[in-house]
């Protein structure tokens, strides 16, 4: 069992010692070479990228590197050393191999990260990048921190583990939700969106949350009355849908004007354009920063914060601990939710009246659906932090919290008198958090800093997709969740750091680190001289007679050459299976994964009736 200790410390696993016990690592091109990036291989070796993300991460929390081992059932991980017991924690691809989801591509394809991404144009698609592999290792690192930290408030050591599908289960929990809401959605499920191409071959983003500036863009590019007006709800619910059935004629109007021009259609506008990086230069602009900050305040008189009850011997780590969420959107609410299903006690500031989004459609028993999918569970006090006499109660709350989370816009916590050195006054222990867009001072003239346009200035566009297809950004939220996933990761390492040091914590995590770590193995991959997109073909779903099948990576090409499209998807998984090679069925509509033999007895309904996806570790 842990005890803290007096002195201050940095980096909250300092003078432990990590070891792994998993695949081996793969040979040639393919080798991981960043210590905070998978490899973007599958089967074995993608696990191993699992392990490899997870052990950069530790290491920059201080973690030293033990020894390794080989083992072909999943990544095993160890910390141990300092006055902690043995932490472990395990991950691996499903809970059943007989389903099928045996590497990143099937995983993608079983959850519905392929339909999801493959909205925009009308038939699932499979993502570049091991999207759903990073996000275990973030689930994974989060498993291993809240175990020592339960450990170092009094409780016993746990084994945590957590799989692939119950991960990628987790980032599209939103639009599962939906999917089996009361009501049908707001706006249409059909393909279309952006990127625009000006007439000078430039691909942009475009963003703006008022319908002002959106039609005043519009109008400046003389685009068709009706088009501004029928595009405005499709562009709206774009982060909702994954999808933007927007007229045609805006494409056409975009395609008119040069790049010169539409910036200053933007500027005079109040919209926001961004150009599409390339992955090149991103490579050649990249920092190596972490993708968050811990930076513990007070000095060595500030009072030690208070004890907090340890967590039930058979509990969750984080029980006994509070969490104020002042959060808009997806990234923060989805931070405070997996503290949350870790055991916190989350309480949500929302304005007077409450969350508009709570009415958000579809909903379920007058609830948003997707709402639910992010807050279910917390509590919500309403505060109006327009006024003084309400910004002080919320001081008053924080001061008896151990965390605050929020992501406001830059420069409004300090505005509002709510910043880090505002309620450390009230409580010098507070663990302070904002999960932000672009981090401090890492990218010159960053636009706005939102999902698609992170995505557009950081080269996603091209690492989503193989080189046979246009560079685009993924119209689903990735950075969002894998940035509320950071988040929650960042505001772990802060309270082990203040329950091992004493002191309050500063956590910057933003949408940019998000991007680095899922970029990170391509912008490895160019450093070393090899290529940074995936070979035409990548990922590409095969056709039956009634559906999609996804084979494993390592098995594509030579499921490549069948011809499946005359057999039922049950026939063409059962023909690669008599030949040796591993398959799964594409989720083509998320309304079905209830009922899916592959997550039996997984999704939930909710008290308000909305699906609900499984928590995505396990303790014992």
């Amino acid at each position: 069992m842990a005890s803290p200790v007096t002195a201050q410390i940095v980096r909250p696993l300092e003078g432990l010692r990590l070891d792994v016990c998993g695949p081996p690592r793969p040979k040639g091109p393919e080798r991981p070479k960043s210590p905070l990036g998978p490899t973007g291989v599958t089967g074995p070796a993608g696990m191993t990228a699992l392990t490899v993300l997870v052990a950069g991460h530790l290491r920059l929390l201080g973690a030293e590197t033990g020894t390794g081992r080989h083992d072909d059932r999943g990544a095993r991980l160890a910390l141990t050393g300092g006055d902690f017991d043995r932490q472990e924690a395990h991950a691996r691809w499903s809970g059943d191999p007989a389903h099928g989801i045996t590497d990143e591509a099937t995983a993608q394809a079983a959850t519905g990260i392929m339909a999801v991404h493959g909205r925009r144009e009308g038939t699932p698609r499979a993502l570049a990048v091991d999207y759903a592999t990073t996000a275990t290792a973030l689930l994974t690192t989060q498993g291993l921190l809240a175990g020592l930290l339960g450990q170092a408030r009094g409780g016993p050591a746990q084994r945590i583990g957590t799989s692939v599908d119950r991960a990628g289960l987790l980032t599209v929990s939103q639009y599962l939700a939906a999917a089996g809401a009361d009501e049908g959605e707001a706006a249409e499920l059909a393909p279309g969106g952006p990127p625009f191409t000006s007439v000078d071959g430039t691909l942009f983003e475009l963003e703006t949350l008022d319908p002002g500036a959106w039609a005043a863009f519009w109008r400046a590019l003389d685009a068709p009355a009706d088009a501004i007006r029928a595009g405005w709800r499709p562009f709206q619910f774009r982060y909702a849908t994954a999808c933007a059935p927007f007229p045609e004629a805006l494409h056409r109007t975009a395609g008119t004007h040069t790049w010169a021009r539409l910036r200053q259609a933007a500027a005079r506008s109040g919209a926001e354009v961004c150009r599409l990086r390339t992955l090149a230069e991103r490579a050649a602009e990249h920092d190596g920063a972490a993708p968050w900050t811990l930076a513990p305040y007070g000095s060595g008189d500030t009072p030690r914060h208070r004890p907090t009850p340890p967590p039930p011997r058979f509990g969750r780590p984080l029980a006994g601990i509070t969490v104020l969420e002042a959060g808009r959107r997806i990234q923060a609410p989805l931070a405070a939710h997996l503290l949350g299903l870790l055991g916190a006690e989350v309480i949500r500031i929302e304005p007077p009246g409450g969350d508009p989004l709570r009415g958000m459609p579809p909903t379920s028993s007058g609830l948003s659906a997707r709402w639910l999918a992010l807050n279910r569970g917390k509590k919500a006090v309403e505060v109006d932090i327009k006024s003084p006499g309400e910004r002080a109660r919320l001081r008053e709350m924080a001061a008896g919290a151990d965390v605050f989370l929020h992501n406001w816009g830059p420069g409004k916590a300090a505005e509002l008198g709510l910043d880090c050195t505002d309620l450390a006054a009230v409580n010098p222990a507070l663990v302070y958090a904002y999960t932000g867009g672009w981090g401090t001072g890492r990218i010159d003239d960053a636009p706005m800093g939102t999902d698609f346009m992170v995505q557009a200035r950081t080269g996603i566009g091209e690492a989503a997709r193989p080189r046979d297809e246009p560079p685009a950004p993924s119209l689903m939220t990735l950075l969002d969740v894998l940035g509320g996933l950071l988040g929650a990761q960042a505001v772990l390492a802060g309270l082990l750091t203040r329950e091992r040091g004493g002191q309050g914590v500063r956590v910057d995590s933003s949408l940019l680190g998000a991007a680095d770590i899922l970029t990170g193995p391509t912008l490895s991959r160019a450093r070393n001289g090899g290529p940074m997109r995936r070979p035409a073909g990548f990922r590409a779903p095969l056709r039956t007679a009634d559906g999609w099948i996804v084979p494993a990576d390592v098995c594509a090409a030579a499921a490549g050459a069948y011809d499946l499209r005359e057999l039922s998807t049950d026939e063409a998984l059962a023909q690669l299976r008599d030949h040796g090679l591993s398959a799964t069925a594409v989720t083509t509509d998320l309304a079905d994964l209830h009922h899916d033999p592959r997550f039996a007895g997984s999704i939930s309904r909710d008290a308000h009736g909305a699906p609900a996806v499984p928590d995505p570790w396990s303790h014992a």
